[in-house]
């Protein structure tokens, strides 16, 4: 675990063209991955990214650099001792403190070093972080600010109380997957015979879930919503997204208007950062549940969301927050208060990243799947080493050692921004690793 290199790539998919990933904020993403490759002395590699949909890019892998001091040079066997130096930098820090850029770059650093010791270890990254003792599991936190709430104690104990059963849960996780559901159907940008044939090819993948983006235009919403409703049937949970498009009042009163095609849940539908808004909304439009959490900042704001009240579905995302080690401190405050992780995963490499953090949470933490789906939508997986893998409707276990995060040579090359041939905006290309 000496790291000696870190290397950044400028990753970008013109997902616009199609408008794959449209919705009412963003109609006009190119997904992107600010890619960070960390090698050891012994010639091992970690990889991680942050992700972002397009000219964030700049901005993204900049701010991965200059974490360079941090890992490069050093032993980071103890990874829970690498995450409190990265975060604690004062002068970094100012520029948050814990959010924003920074944050997401201490993200893709510290997935690259868990990518890295789960290769190490010769396990996928679900497997290597449910192995642990609760002892190992709460050195990796950072309990700051979250002890109102969560204690290194309660963290002990909901860990310790999953300790029962986690071999059985191992073997029906490998056996059966983890429930997913797909986005691929929903986005804003798509025409109506679009809709009506991928909702259909969606209940026939064996999908138990779809999810319409929602937040534009009040009447293609509801005329969206109809062809949904009647492609999928009837009680087919059908869940709406906003993607943090309205005001408090404006949200109440748009999901009312769209009762009546019953919301399974109704996600972002105002500012991510504001809790109490969310709590007023989920007060006024019950019994509709309310999901957040793909933009959430960090832990702090997930622990006042379920201190308020505000979400009965957390959704927490793997390359926004502080990475691995903040995440397993977000899924233990979500058991304290009993709220399902359906975890985000629109983006490109989310999929491949989440199920491990799901499935973690399965086996070491909740130790339940009710409730509880991840967050599929079909894109851009060729371009992985370990893609993701959907049967019937289901996350299959993954079995490669890491965290699923490597990138192919071929793609890096490809759709290296602005050296790629897809990109086409430079006549000579460094070389890729």
């Amino acid at each position: 675990m000496r790291v000696v290199a870190l290397e950044t790539h400028d990753i970008r998919f013109p997902t616009s063209l199609e408008l794959d990933g449209s919705d009412a904020m963003n109609p006009d993403p190119d997904y992107s991955a600010a890619y960070v490759v960390l090698r050891t002395d012994d010639g091992a590699k970690g990889h991680g990214f942050a992700f972002t949909i397009g000219r964030g890019n700049d901005v993204q892998t900049t701010a991965i650099k200059a974490l360079e001091p941090y890992v490069v040079g050093r032993d980071c066997s103890d990874l829970g001792a690498v995450y409190r130096d990265i975060v604690g930098d004062s002068q970094l820090r100012w520029l948050g403190p814990e959010k924003g850029v920074m944050h997401m770059a201490i993200s893709a650093v510290m997935n690259a070093l868990w990518d890295l010791r789960a290769k190490l270890a010769g396990k996928p990254l679900w497997l290597l972080l449910a192995e642990l003792s609760p002892e190992e599991i709460v050195d990796l936190l950072d309990f700051r600010y979250i002890t109102d709430a969560l204690t290194r104690q309660d963290a002990l104990d909901i860990l310790r109380a999953a300790e029962p059963g986690k071999r059985a849960r191992i073997e029906r996780l490998r056996a059966d997957g983890f429930p997913a559901y797909t986005t691929s159907p929903g986005w804003l940008g798509y025409d109506d015979d679009k809709l009506r044939r991928l909702c259909k090819e969606a209940l026939d993948e064996g999908f138990t879930q779809i999810k319409l983006k929602v937040g534009a235009d009040l009447d293609d919403d509801k005329r969206r919503m109809r062809i949904a409703r009647e492609v999928c049937g009837t009680g087919f949970p059908i869940a709406v997204d906003a993607n943090q498009r309205w005001d408090v009042a404006t949200a109440i009163t748009w999901i009312g208007a769209l009762a009546e095609f019953e919301p399974w849940w109704v996600e972002e539908p105002t500012s991510p950062d504001d809790m109490l808004g969310h709590a007023a909304i989920a007060r006024e439009i019950a019994p509709i549940p309310v999901a957040t959490g793909e933009h959430v900042q960090n832990r702090i704001v997930f622990k006042q969301l379920l201190q308020a009240g505000a979400i009965s579905y957390l959704q927490l995302d793997a390359a926004r927050v502080g990475g691995v080690n903040e995440n397993i401190a977000i899924l233990l405050l979500a058991a304290k208060f009993g709220v399902p992780v359906c975890p985000h995963a629109g983006g490109v490499g989310l999929c491949e990243l989440v199920q491990h953090l799901a499935m973690f949470d399965f086996i070491a933490v909740s130790g339940s799947m009710d409730g509880r789906v991840i967050e599929y939508i079909d894109h851009l997986h060729e371009h992985f080493v370990d893609p993701v893998v959907i049967e019937n409707g289901s996350y299959v276990a993954p079995l490669a050692p890491g965290f699923s995060s490597a990138l192919r040579a071929e793609s890096l090359a490809e759709f290296a921004y602005p050296w790629g041939p897809v990109w086409n905006t430079a006549s000579e290309s460094p070389p890729i690793s």
